[in-house]
């Protein structure tokens, strides 16, 4: 059974920064990819972030160099450092966990954290 945790959301102001924090509850191998989305209201999840287990990043067009994704594999976490956060950053992200294995695919999701950012 796997279980992802997430904190460090909450309130930032505009221009403000907040870090997200993810881990992961059981046994995962280092190759899955971890990320994080997000969906704000009356819009669809998009992707904020993600990394490999080699440690590749890709970012969604609207971050725009505002956000780093890192990852510890030997504690099985993922991290989302943002920075020059706007209103428009406002959402609930949630941490994701891509777990391929042909022919297995597991796709593990973290219930949530709310971020709003005000000006």
């Amino acid at each position: 059974q796997v279980q992802l945790v997430e904190s460090g959301g909450g309130l930032a102001q505009t221009g403000g920064s907040l870090e997200l924090s993810c881990v992961v509850i059981g046994s995962i191998a280092s190759f899955a990819t971890m990320g994080w989305y997000r969906q704000a209201p009356g819009k669809e999840r998009e992707l904020v972030a993600s990394i490999t287990g080699g440690g590749m990043a890709r970012y969604g067009d609207f971050v725009k160099g505002r956000f780093t994704i890192s990852r510890d594999n030997a504690k099985n976490s993922v991290h989302l450092q943002m920075n020059n956060l706007n209103s428009e950053d406002t959402a609930v992200y949630y941490c994701n966990v891509d777990h391929r294995s042909p022919p297995a695919h597991q796709l593990y999701w973290g219930p949530g954290t709310q971020v709003t950012v005000s000006s």
